[in-house]
């Protein structure tokens, strides 16, 4: 990090050169200049970061240095040194973008103070400018008011004036639940929404946290009939939408939202685009392996049908075909296998592996346990260790 001392006086900048803890703070480069002119030459060529200037010299003054350096967007930090505690001068030192400034004679103390907060300002702004640059600062800020949406969903608290700060000013909105077919990769079609919606100021577009199918959009009232032609046109595979009540205020999000889960869960959407790519076993294939990894979840023929764009009915049916079980009877297996490895290679109570399991009730697990192994856990687990042991 470099540094720069501008004054006329050469034992002022002599002064603040021994003061100044430079290396404390990371000053790897210190540069000295006596007027306006040659310091405007020096951050030229060697671009420092922090800046220390008399306010009254000969030629460029430090105010007039200091409008330079605003009119270039100059990104350091800049404190200015003078012996006049005259407020004309601070005013325009305020109005320039000025750091902080310091009276003569200057005291150890202070300085380094000054020398200390400026360093630490100037890197964080840094920091900031980097993640804008790499595209980082956007993706935080998007995942931000993503989680905030999210938690006033499921009821959570939340400051829906910050939430405000992402949508254009309206008296109401209008709420439409967007859901995307279970094994379709929602996240890149929802940011190209809500930069659109963003771009025409119609709105904005949320993934929410605790369903990555499912996308909440917020828009202008009126504006819907153009949003959804938007998605016609634009989105290349399904999705389902349903459209709630106008919102008056953000604070009526969660009841709002309620209504519009009810919804897709009464199967009352409308689609946008049909399946036509996927065959009938292929989505059952889908299913079936979207079964094998969330078993240990509340899974029914209801939340696969809005997950995979099929009836219940015609799941149901299907499921029996392609496993052999009903959907019941397989997610039983899958459960019992699991439970069955962790009282063989664990020391997990029973009633830690039903919770896991998904069952709240230790009695009714144990119950089907051994309906479906022919023992209870607990004597199954004895028995895999005296196998073990080799005693019997």
């Amino acid at each position: 990090m470099k540094a720069l001392i501008v004054d006329d006086e050469y034992n002022v900048r002599y002064v603040i050169r021994q003061l100044g803890q430079w290396e404390k703070y990371g000053i790897t480069d210190l540069f000295e200049a006596s007027n306006g002119e040659e310091a405007k030459r020096m951050i030229q060529r060697e671009n420092p970061e922090i800046i220390f200037t008399d306010i009254k010299m000969p030629g460029m003054s430090g105010i007039e240095m200091m409008e330079w350096l605003d009119s270039i967007s100059y990104p350091g930090k800049v404190i200015l040194i003078t012996g006049f505690d005259d407020y004309s001068f601070m005013r325009k030192a305020i109005k320039y973008n000025s750091f902080d400034y310091l009276l003569k004679p200057i005291e150890d103390e202070p300085f380094n103070n000054t020398l200390a907060e400026a360093v630490k300002s100037w890197a964080n702004e840094e920091e900031d400018r980097r993640y804008k640059e790499t595209g980082v600062y956007e993706d935080m800020k998007r995942l931000r008011i993503n989680q905030i949406v999210t938690e006033a969903c499921i009821g959570e608290f939340f400051d829906p004036a910050e939430m405000a700060s992402c949508l254009p000013p309206a008296d109401e909105y209008e709420l439409t639940l967007i859901s995307f077919y279970q094994m379709h990769h929602s996240a890149p079609y929802i940011q190209l929404l809500a930069e659109e919606l963003d771009h025409q100021e119609w709105g904005n577009a949320f993934a929410l946290q605790n369903d990555h199918s499912l996308c909440l959009v917020m828009t202008v009232k009126g504006i819907w009939l153009s949003v959804e032609e938007w998605i016609s046109q634009q989105f290349d595979i399904p999705v389902r939408l349903v459209n709630g009540e106008s919102l008056k205020s953000l604070e009526e999000l969660p009841i709002s939202y309620k209504a519009l889960q009810e919804a897709v869960e009464n199967q009352n959407f409308r689609a946008i685009h049909r399946l036509n790519d996927l065959d009938n076993a292929c989505r059952m294939r889908n299913i079936v392996a979207y079964v094998d990894t969330y078993y240990m979840e509340e899974l029914t023929l209801e939340k696969l049908s809005n997950r995979f764009f099929l009836s219940r009915e015609h799941i149901s049916r299907k499921f029996k075909q392609e496993t052999g079980m009903t959907l019941s009877k397989y997610i039983t297996k899958l459960r019992v296998n699991r439970a069955k490895y962790w009282l063989r290679e664990t020391d997990e109570s029973i009633l830690s592996i039903s919770f896991m399991l998904g069952y709240q009730d230790e009695k009714y697990f144990s119950k089907l346990f051994k309906k479906v192994v022919g023992l209870t856990p607990f004597e199954y687990r004895n028995s895999e260790k005296k196998q073990k042991t080799g005693s019997f």
